[in-house]
């Protein structure tokens, strides 16, 4: 399988990491950050709800021994994976929030627009909601709401129309038929656009599915309690759905002052957690985009606890 890790130097950069710190890579897909992590010397707890990833990560990682734990986990569940292994604080979070190579490279498990399979798209295979469900059970509204939301297809009340009009026929079972739904309820200069037309529904499907937004607030909340003073958070989105929950929320951290503009002091009770090194976020370089088109719309944001 073909996997190039997004941002590698730049993310495991800005966590400044120590021999002496613990770090928590909560995407370890093939485990492409996190070695670079370990090579520095850090402590590692590499997490994934994907047990694909960690059985294939295991070997690439086994040189350094004990200092890596692997965690089947959602991201999301930081607070709880933390309590589990008695661990009370970090120096250190990374998170790729785009769906791994792996994943899409799999045709089977139905990520990909680019290959026929069954319609899953469950990153945990133990997660009982999966694309079938959402494209055949949900109501039109809420196809369309995550279109909009997740995906930010203008075509979404075509779509989620055209979805609707087929399944009830019989069931769309397929990464094909749900192709093939999209490209007919499209007009035809999106058909000719560069950009595959099922990218922008596949990617929402795939959010509902997963809840990733959901998982993504949740840990951003958690951040100020999970790392120690000085501690790094590097966090990769992939497109505006992701980038600005964590923007807002970086920012919030940062600078949550309520008080009216031209007060003389703040009256509201906001003390700063976090701040934000990254005044815009980090992108890949041409040569990076050139090796890795996938890596094209990455951002990279980095936030210290202070």
């Amino acid at each position: 399988m073909n996997h190039v890790t997004v941002l590698l130097h730049e993310a495991v950069d800005g966590l400044n990491v120590r021999t002496d710190g613990l770090y928590y890579d909560g995407t370890l897909g093939f485990g492409g950050h996190s070695e670079e992590i370990l090579k520095r010397g850090g402590r590692l707890i590499a997490a994934d709800r994907d047990r694909v990833a960690i059985d294939a990560s295991r070997e690439r990682l086994a040189q350094y021994g004990d200092r890596v734990t692997f965690v089947q986990a959602n991201f999301g569940d930081i607070t709880q994976t933390l309590k589990t292994l008695g661990v009370e604080k970090l120096d250190g979070v990374l998170c790729d929030f785009g769906v791994s190579s792996p994943q899409l490279d799999v045709a089977e498990r139905g990520f990909s627009y680019m290959a026929s399979a069954p319609l899953d798209m469950r990153m945990n295979a133990d997660d009982t909601l999966t694309a079938y469900d959402v494209v055949n059970k949900w109501s039109e509204a809420e196809i369309k709401r995550i279109l909009y939301e997740y995906g930010e297809e203008r075509y979404a009340p075509r779509i989620a129309w055209e979805i609707t009009k087929r399944r009830a026929n019989r069931p769309l079972e397929t990464t094909d038929e749900l192709v093939d739904a999209i490209r007919a309820a499209m007009l035809g200069k999106a058909l000719r656009e560069k950009q595959h037309p099922a990218k922008r529904t596949f990617q929402a499907v795939r959010m509902a599915v997963n809840n990733e937004i959901a998982e993504i607030m949740s840990l951003l909340d958690a951040l100020p309690d999970v790392l120690n003073t000085g501690g790094r958070a590097s966090l990769i989105t992939f497109h505006s759905g992701e980038d600005a929950p964590v923007k807002a929320k970086l920012r919030s951290f940062a600078d949550g002052c309520t008080c009216p503009p031209g007060f003389p002091k703040c009256v509201c009770g906001f003390v700063p957690t976090m701040r934000v090194i990254t005044k815009k976020p980090i992108v890949p370089s041409d040569e990076e985009i050139e090796q890795n088109p996938r890596a094209r719309s990455a951002k990279l944001r980095i936030a210290e606890r202070i």
